[in-house]
């Protein structure tokens, strides 16, 4: 990862956290892009972007600019924004599933749209979805989140065609993350058996890594021990 340039989003949350300070740790340069606010203190090698709604074409691509002209590259993409939610088909609202689509698959559509330009001038360009091994077969409470996550797989396999051998596009699928909510939300769960940030992170930069150059298309599923 030394001196790549990565785009995280979704930055802040469990997940984006844990991708971000590895890929720091390992030399890469990261531009952190939330909705939220974000404080972090000013440093070369990061650029703190908060405040961006990436639902919003236009916002998505002056981040994306603004981190390609802070940093004078880019090499990878790592789509993490997202949302759950858990309702049954019958009994919830239908604006749900329009809300899922828009943090799942809107967010990841309009991040690489924006910038793909910019790393169509990287020889080793990546872009990294994350994807749901819930979406693969969706459960009860699970249609709406289920089906906008088959959306960014889809997202991620059309790229990957339109892009083969210009620009690696894969998506991760884990099921449950280990994250304080998760716990929070299923106490009695036996955690020993979910996915870790850092395990996901680890398969995450591996595939926006130079070793990874032969992946692309793969809707790789880690689901710990679930």
């Amino acid at each position: 990862m030394q001196q790549k340039v990565i785009v995280v989003t979704g930055a802040s949350g469990a997940l984006g956290k844990v991708v971000v300070e590895t890929a720091l740790a390992r030399g890469a340069r990261v531009a952190a892009i939330d909705f939220a606010a974000m404080q972090g203190a000013p440093a070369t090698e990061r650029l703190d972007l908060g405040g961006v709604d990436l639902t919003d074409p236009a916002q998505a691509k002056t981040a994306i600019d603004s981190a390609a002209a802070h940093f004078g590259k880019l090499d990878a993409l790592i789509n993490i924004a997202g949302g759950f939610a858990f309702e049954t088909v019958a009994e919830g609202d239908p604006k749900t599933w329009q809300r899922m689509h828009a943090l799942n698959v809107t967010t990841a559509l309009n991040a690489a749209r924006a910038a793909i330009p910019h790393l169509l001038g990287s020889s080793a360009a990546r872009i990294v979805n994350i994807g749901a091994f819930g979406a693969l077969q969706a459960g009860s409470g699970m249609g709406g989140y289920a089906a906008s996550k088959s959306g960014v797989h889809r997202l991620t396999e059309a790229l990957a065609a339109e892009h083969k051998g210009r620009i690696t596009v894969n998506a991760v699928l884990p099921s449950i993350i280990d994250t304080a909510a998760n716990r929070e939300s299923m106490p009695k769960a036996d955690f020993s058996k979910w996915v870790s940030p850092q395990e996901l992170a680890e398969v995450i930069l591996f595939l926006a890594s130079d070793a990874a150059s032969a992946v692309t298309g793969a809707l790789l599923p880690v689901t710990g021990r679930v």
